[in-house]
């Protein structure tokens, strides 16, 4: 075999990418047959077979082709095997998941292990992964094998490696999901602490979490997060501000959090003199360690997996080679676990670590036209990754931040000294006053870091919401590569010599067609991007400054859009009530923001379901009067105390309850005082009636089904309202004979578009039109607004109705 010469400091560059681009398609097979087998399984034995039958193929005709033919047949042959182990592993498991995924639906019973750490889901329920060994029918467990998901209210014990038996509801799950089931667990026990290391690594982080949270906010809960990947603590409100200012990476342990543990450990070897080597391997050992102590969970071995790629790269002397490691880390993860392929973090690690190899250092080399090659290099890298990974969020999600670059250039500094220090905190436990002291100086950046996103979350403009799906992810795609076009390109090409230039007018034809095509591509971009910033900032001004100019001033109800979930407003006098927050903080924010509210007088809690209840945490200091109907739980009672702390007078209310609101009334109709018939939840939600003063008779069921109803009929008289919120997003449970006669003019129903449940059903929409009511849906009228005005109802809505 020809040796090729060594390349000079200059050259390297090129020969490293050419040879590591060669291993991309290894990786891009391996996920598109991961993709194609995990939500069709029952093809993935036959294209593990398919597979194998060309990689032999092709092998048999290898043998008489020339040498040429061969490099791309033997690339051809790995990408073939590859993409048959990916298959096979799916094969290979589907029998198991099948037969946990036919429990979908039941009352179950499962054992098993605890397999990753807890997360808080937007139903207050602490979310986790067992890896079963046991599921049935109550009382009747049978050996099972596979993966589940379970929300549980208290998860005391319930830590990584710890055995657990849970009883609960079942849910099935959707084509290429990792948990074949979802389990809604309603008891809960802990047969078996996890053992040894795990044990002891999940005392410290509790130890830790209680440490950090004796500080204050803003930046207590959020340390954690920063430190150890313990999210439990975050509040809501900055679980939001992080979200929206694309900060939340953050407080995942993520490729960031492992290279800043890494790149700590090298640095300090290398202080003390030890040999790269030496380096590597203590490095190693160190990540191993924190692997172990913030759960070696599937998201975080795989942020493990790229940092040892890039020391093995450097172990090797290649630090150029990381795509291609990369790309080999990506396919081996993908053979164990298929399944990562179509989880949102697996493929925003994989396309953010591909970002910052590729193309960060050309956006680097663009940018430092403008600006200082040190400042351009710190822009490049968190522009390289949103450019990257804006178009996978919007596959999965709605939100898309217009402001992360300056928001991780303002926090990323701030990052390490609060993983680092975070860490020591967390390691020394045992010596309580050294603990505490740097937990303190840990909790200064973590401080820094929520205030940025809360200052940065609020900018106008901050974000944009797209349907997520396809269609949003093109349009997002098209944007990002006009984005590094315009970036990149621009600097002329060095021409080559003349000697070179004779022997190859192959090569100057392309250069010649290329530096005609490059203005031209760049023209476009930047066209496209100019139209966009137009658009964007009239959109930011009709949202943040003109808000109020298009806003009719006639308003007396007000019915945000927040998707699948309640947030309604009553205006008297300038007085303001809110009935209900809906799920969303930064959802709910926007809509106050687009009225010109800033403060609520009253707040009508109607039960405490997430979608209800989920967007309190923006309120925060912002409330007069909270009115609530009966916690069920710890869970609801901290929604209560957050709002409490920051100065709002809590209420309890039952049937019977008055006040006032400005110059209207208002009155409690339900539920019933020190009853027992209803338990709190949905049929104990809180119905309120308001009137006068400017505004509409309007009443608000909640989340009322046909037995309540039936109930406050007949203890209240009800005859003639000009408004009603539907009860339950307008689902079949309804009873009929209240609505006849409540007889409302405007029938308004807070439905997301698209939601799982099939809200507004047909029935109740047939009853609704039947009784002659103007029905309203925020699915497709959006925000909609209602007032009195020469004594007749009008309504405001942002989508005209069809």
């Amino acid at each position: 075999m020809q040796e090729l010469p060594r390349s000079s400091p200059g050259s390297e560059r090129g020969i490293g990418v050419t040879r590591d681009l060669r291993l991309l398609p290894v990786a891009v097979g391996a996920w598109g047959v991961a993709l194609v087998c995990v939500f069709m399984p029952g093809a993935a034995g036959w294209v593990a077979g398919g597979c194998l039958a060309a990689a032999g193929i092709i092998g048999a005709a290898l043998a008489i082709r020339r040498r040429a033919v061969a490099t791309i047949g033997g690339l051809a042959i790995v990408v073939l095997a590859t993409a048959a182990a990916v298959a096979f592993t799916v094969f290979a498991q589907s029998a198991d998941r099948d037969a946990v995924h036919a429990w979908g639906g039941r009352a179950v019973e499962a054992v098993g292990e605890v397999s990753s750490s807890a997360s808080v889901g937007r139903d207050g329920r602490l979310w986790m992964d067992v890896q079963l060994r046991g599921i049935g029918a109550p009382g009747a467990v049978a050996p099972a094998v596979g993966p589940v998901r379970i929300g549980i209210e208290e998860a005391e014990g319930f830590v990584l490696g710890a055995q657990v038996r849970v009883t609960g509801e079942s849910a099935e799950t959707d084509a290429g999901e990792r948990a074949a089931l979802v389990v809604f667990v309603t008891a809960g026990a802990v047969e078996r602490s996890a053992p040894g290391v795990f044990g002891f690594a999940a005392d410290l982080r509790r130890s830790f979490v209680e440490r950090a949270t004796r500080l204050p906010e803003p930046g207590a809960g959020l340390l954690p997060g920063l430190a150890v990947g313990d999210t439990t603590a975050v509040p809501a409100a900055v679980d939001a501000d992080m979200r929206t200012s694309g900060l939340s990476h953050l407080t995942a342990v993520s490729g960031a959090n492992c290279a800043i543990v890494v790149a700590a450990v090298f640095g300090i070897v290398a202080l003390c003199g030890g040999a790269r080597a030496l380096r590597v391997v203590l490095a190693i050992v160190a990540l191993a360690a924190f692997v172990v102590l913030v759960t070696p969970e599937p998201s975080v071995i795989r942020a493990a997996t790229m940092a040892a790629a890039g020391m093995l790269s450097i172990l090797v002397g290649r630090p150029s080679a990381g795509a291609g490691i990369l790309a080999l880390c990506v396919a081996a993860l993908l053979i164990v676990d298929p399944w990562l392929a179509s989880t949102p973090g697996f493929a925003l690690s994989a396309v953010a670590s591909g970002a910052l190899i590729l193309l960060a250092p050309a956006l680097a080399n663009g940018i430092a036209r403008w600006l200082p090659r040190p400042l351009a290099l710190a822009i490049a890298v968190p522009l390289a990754a949103q450019l990257a990974c804006a178009p996978v969020i919007a596959l999965f999600a709605e939100q898309q931040s217009l402001v992360s670059v300056v928001a991780n250039l303002l926090a990323e500094p701030a990052a390490p000294l609060a993983t680092v220090i975070g860490l020591l905190a967390c390691l020394t436990a045992a010596l309580p006053l050294l603990a505490d002291l740097l937990a303190a100086s840990a909790w200064l950046p973590s401080a820094w870091i929520a205030t940025v996103a809360h200052v940065t979350a609020g900018l106008p403009g901050a974000q944009v919401l797209l349907p997520a799906g396809v269609v949003s992810a093109v349009l997002v795609a098209a944007v990002s590569a006009a984005i590094a076009v315009v970036c990149c390109c621009g600097r002329p090409r060095q021409r080559a010599a003349p000697a070179a230039q004779e022997a190859e007018p192959a090569r100057q034809r392309r250069a010649h067609i290329a530096g005609r095509l490059v203005p031209i591509v760049r023209g476009a971009a930047a066209a496209l991007l100019i139209v966009l910033a137009a658009v964007g900032a009239s959109r930011a001004l009709i949202d943040g400054p003109l808000a109020a100019l298009r806003t009719p001033q006639d308003w007396a109800v007000a019915v945000c859009a927040v998707g699948q979930g309640d947030a309604l407003l009553v205006r008297s006098d300038d007085a303001i009530a809110l009935i209900d927050t809906g799920p969303d903080p930064g959802a709910l924010d926007a809509c106050l923001r687009s009225l010109s509210v800033d403060r609520i007088d009253l707040l009508v809690l109607t039960h405490f379901d997430a979608d209800h209840v989920g967007g309190a945490a923006v309120l925060e200091g912002r409330v007069g009067t909270v009115l609530h109907g009966p916690p069920a739980d710890d869970a609801d009672a901290r929604v209560l105390d957050g709002l409490a702390r920051a100065g709002a007078a809590l209420r309890a209310v039952g049937g019977g309850d008055r006040g006032t609101l400005g110059g209207a009334s208002w009155r409690v109709l339900w539920p019933l005082k020190d009853s027992v018939a209803f338990p709190p939840g949905n049929d104990a939600s809180v119905v309120t009636e308001f009137a006068g003063g400017g505004v509409p008779r309007a009443l608000f069921l909640g989340d009322l089904s046909a037995a309540p109803q039936r109930a406050l009929l007949r203890r209240t008289p009800l005859t003639g309202y000009d408004v009603v919120k539907v009860a339950h997003h307008g689902s079949a449970d309804q009873e009929s004979a209240l609505y006849e006669a409540l007889h409302p003019s405007a029938a308004l129903i807070t439905v997301g578009a698209g939601n799982d449940y099939g809200h507004p059903r047909r029935e109740t929409l047939e009853m609704l039109s039947a009784l002659g009511a103007h029905v309203y849906r925020t699915d497709r009228n959006g925000r909609t607004l209602l007032g009195i005005q020469d004594h007749a109802l009008r309504v405001w809505t942002d989508v005209a109705p069809p």
